[in-house]
């Protein structure tokens, strides 16, 4: 008898693969992220792969609310070196809701 991976374990183990290597480049998934809209925007928000709550999951992006603009847009996460100590502040004072 062969052994044959359950495709939910397969899916699970590649979303924590994806997560480690996201992180080891710089990208804060996983957990409080920093993401910009598309309009340029910076905030913070619960950015846990493989789920959501609040935003509808495109692959990389995410189409969610930003508190910011107050408007619907797409959202990707930023690396924590692209931004400058000026641009961390601004983020971390804009926090969209807390549910993942």
């Amino acid at each position: 008898m062969r052994f044959r991976p359950k495709p939910l374990i397969v899916v699970i183990a590649l979303i924590v693969v994806a997560t480690i290597i996201l992180r080891r480049r710089g990208y804060g998934v996983g957990g409080n992220t920093v993401v910009r809209c598309r309009s340029g925007h910076l905030f913070t928000t619960i950015w846990v792969p493989g789920a959501s709550l609040k935003a509808v999951r495109l692959g990389w992006k995410r189409f969610q609310y930003c508190p910011v603009g107050r408007h619907w847009t797409l959202v990707t996460p930023v690396k924590g070196s692209d931004l400058s100590d000026e641009e961390r502040r601004i983020a971390s004072d804009t926090r969209d809701l807390r549910i993942p």
